[in-house]
């Protein structure tokens, strides 16, 4: 029997491919976001998949083989699973179709959700781009507002990355997205630069709602140097943590390089923490090469990410050029609430290079060149960026805060 709560203010669907227990990417601000409006007496529906982010396959215990629904203990969370074809290797074609099942799946929870009471507001988050189709047919036929939250320039970022190479076929793509952004009735996304290209291609003002981070669970530890021992590293070793995805927007094989001409400099020990369609072919290019100051985490739980991110000295924040305000790193919120010291790779002129050099948070260069990055892991290990540090926090508890930004989502995106 479902359970419900009277003392409900208000209603929100939540559209979205990534969602809880995801700890990376889209589903983990997805995730928390729901959570936060449920606690705060929103009765919040969220139609999503079953979690398979960044490892690219269904997580245990869920099997994603049909459809599957959760509900919270005090009744204001309602979560609709839906099955999708989840590749293993995520090729154009193969994200394409993963997209198709999901968007299919989805659409037979809509329809099964106009005949339930309407919602005040849905919030459709993007990628895939088209469930604002889902997102506008709900609308026609219960009414509500709709905020279309982009994550990602998913479209921009196929073309620029060359997953699909028909032009005719992003000028469809293009002109539908145009419909989806005429008719919702407001757009919102996650960085300047990113807010930028969106109005440019909309035409309207779009609202800025960054990604988050609990400044209470991640913040600087004192011990520092004692948590390298807990991963098998000594207090004198510098750690260069990448941490996050590993696919090829990332372009991480540049570390592998870099990481033999830093053999000879015994401290510098990099690691590279996640799951992802690329990982294996890095580990295997350290096996035929003996690379012996490369190190392969999985992901960490939860309970020790504050610690796993303090025991590191560097943190790199890597994109291609192509990938320039096309995505805003979701990983950076983190990093800079536990006083992390960022390397990033971005042009001047983007959101990620204006945020840490006018905040005076980090190091940036310029995307995809080895040498500048090489310099700047060197520098980074050997200099004191103490100030960095501090500024780095002060940032995340001034602008990244969840608490500030979720109640100011609540006042301006759910009227």
């Amino acid at each position: 029997m479902e359970q419900t709560n009277e003392n409900s203010i208000g209603s929100v669907l939540i559209l979205g491919i990534n969602f809880s227990p995801e700890l990376t990417g889209i589903g983990k601000y997805s995730g928390e976001m729901a959570i936060w409006l449920a606690e705060h007496n929103v009765k919040t529906t969220v139609v999503t998949s079953f979690p398979y982010y960044p490892n690219w396959k269904v997580q245990e215990p869920y099997s994603g083989r049909w459809f599957k629904k959760e509900i919270s203990a005090n009744g204001n969370l309602m979560v609709y699973r839906c099955p999708m074809y989840v590749p293993k290797v995520p090729s154009g074609l193969k994200r394409m179709v993963h997209e198709a099942t999901f968007f299919a799946s989805s659409a037979c929870v809509i329809l099964r959700l106009l005949f339930k009471p309407k919602v005040d507001n849905v919030i459709c988050v993007a990628p895939p781009f088209h469930l604002g189709f889902l997102a506008l047919f709900y609308r026609m036929i219960k009414g509500g507002r709709i905020n279309y939250h982009i994550q990602d320039l998913q479209i921009e970022a196929a073309r620029d990355l060359k997953v699909v190479k028909s032009e005719g076929f992003f000028k469809i793509l293009f002109g539908l997205e145009r419909q989806i952004f005429n008719r919702v009735n407001s757009i919102s996304s996650i960085s300047l630069g990113m807010m930028r290209k969106i109005s440019a291609k909309s035409g309207k003002d779009i609202k800025m709602f960054p990604n988050w981070v609990d400044t209470n669970l991640f913040h600087p530890l004192e011990n520092r140097l004692e948590l390298k021992s807990q991963w098998g590293f000594k207090s004198s070793d510098k750690i260069v943590l990448y941490s996050g995805s590993i696919g090829e927007k990332q372009g991480l094989d540049a570390l592998i390089d870099i990481a033999i001409e830093c053999q000879s400099i015994s401290d510098i020990q990099i690691v590279i923490c996640g799951t992802g369609p690329y990982k294996s072919n890095l580990e295997q290019i350290c096996k035929s090469k003996s690379v012996q100051n490369v190190h392969f985490f999985p992901l960490q739980d939860f309970n020790v990410f504050n610690a796993f991110l303090n025991m590191a000295d560097v943190h790199l924040v890597l994109q291609k050029a192509q990938a320039a305000d096309l995505v805003m790193p979701s990983k950076l919120s983190t990093i800079l609430a536990s006083g992390g010291l960022v390397i990033a790779t971005a042009f001047a002129g983007t959101s990620l290079y204006d945020e840490i050099v006018n905040n005076e948070m980090g190091i940036v260069i310029d995307p995809e060149n080895n040498q500048l990055l090489q310099e700047a892991i060197v520098l980074a290990c050997t200099n004191d960026y103490s100030k960095e540090r501090i500024n780095a926090r002060k940032y995340a508890e001034r602008y990244l805060d969840q608490e500030a930004i979720l109640l100011d989502m609540t006042k301006d995106i759910l009227q």
